[in-house]
C-alpha cells in the first residue's frame, strides 16, 4: 500500500533504480496515495530483472517510508488469533505465532490421480503425494493434518528418494525453482473420517476447518494442491476488505 512521498535520492544499482522509479511516479501522483503496486510478477517484466531484485528494489522503497507491506486483502488462515503467512512455509509460520507444532510426515511417495490433473489442466497424472501431521509440541495434541500433491517434474523427480529439503517442502519448492507467484484458497467443514480421526487422536465425526489451496507459478503451472485439515480449537478463517 502506498504512503505519502518524501524525498530521495537518484542511484543506479537495480533495486535502487526500480525503487527511485517508483518513487518518482508515487511523488508526481502516477500512483496515489493508498493504491496498491503492480504485482511483483508484472515489475519482474517491466524491468527486465529476477524476482529477488524486485524484492529488494521494493524493501528499497519501504525503507525510503514510501509503500507498507503486507500478506495481502483476502482470506487468511490464523492460529490462535494470529494470522499464519504461510507463503514462508507451515512450519516457519507456525513458530512464528508460538505454535512450536511438531511436524510427523506420514506419507512420501509417487501416486497417480487422473482427476486431479483434468482439475488442474495438466496431462501427466504422476503426482508427489506428501501427507504430514502436525502436533503441539506441549502436550501432543492433534493441530492439523495436510496432504499436498506436488505434479511430478523433472526438477522434482528425486524427491520420493531423497526426502524434503532440511524437511520442509517450502524449501524444496524454492529450491527447485518452484517459486509460488498466485493461486486460489477454498474453505468449508469437514466432518473427521475415522482413518483421519484416528490419526488426530479425535471423534469420528468431529468437524474440523479443511482449506484447499492451488499455487501456481507465475506462467500459471500448478505447484501444489494442498488440502489442510485444520482443528477449530487454534484455527479460523480472517477475512479483509
Amino acid at each position: 500500500m502506498v504512503r505519502r512521498a518524501s524525498a530521495s535520492p537518484l542511484v543506479s544499482r537495480k533495486p535502487e533504480r526500480i525503487a527511485t522509479v517508483l518513487e518518482q511516479e508515487i511523488r508526481s501522483g502516477a500512483i496515489g496515495f493508498g493504491e496498491r503496486l503492480q504485482s511483483e510478477s508484472e515489475l519482474v517484466q517491466r524491468f527486465s530483472v529476477s524476482r529477488n531484485t524486485v524484492r529488494k528494489g521494493l524493501e528499497e522503497l519501504s525503507s525510503r517510508g514510501l509503500i507498507t507491506t503486507r500478506v495481502g486483502i483476502g482470506s487468511f488462515v490464523t492460529f490462535d488469533g494470529k494470522t499464519v503467512d504461510d507463503a514462508i512455509g507451515w512450519s516457519k509460520a507456525l513458530a512464528d505465532v508460538g505454535a512450536n507444532a511438531q511436524t510427523r510426515t506420514l506419507r512420501l511417495e509417487v501416486i497417480e490421480d487422473v482427476a486431479l490433473a483434468a482439475s488442474l489442466g495438466i496431462e501427466n497424472p504422476a503426482f508427489i503425494a506428501v501427507d504430514r501431521v502436525r502436533s503441539g509440541a506441549g502436550d501432543g495434541h492433534a493441530i492439523s493434518i495436510e496432504r499436498s500433491r506436488l505434479p511430478l517434474s523433472p526438477e522434482l523427480e528425486e524427491v520420493p528418494l531423497k526426502g524434503l529439503r532440511e524437511g520442509s517442502l517450502h524449501q524444496t519448492l524454492r529450491s527447485a525453482g518452484l517459486v509460488p507467484d498466485h493461486g486460489e484458497e477454498w474453505a468449508d467443514i469437514e466432518m473427521l473420517s475415522p482413518e483421519d480421526a484416528a490419526i488426530l487422536g479425535c471423534a469420528a465425526g468431529t468437524p474440523f476447518l479443511r482449506t484447499r489451496r492451488l499455487t501456481r507459478t507465475a506462467d500459471g503451472r500448478p505447484i501444489e494442491y494442498v488440502t489442510s485439515l485444520l482443528n477449530p480449537a487454534h484455527f479460523a478463517l480472517h477475512l479483509e476488505f
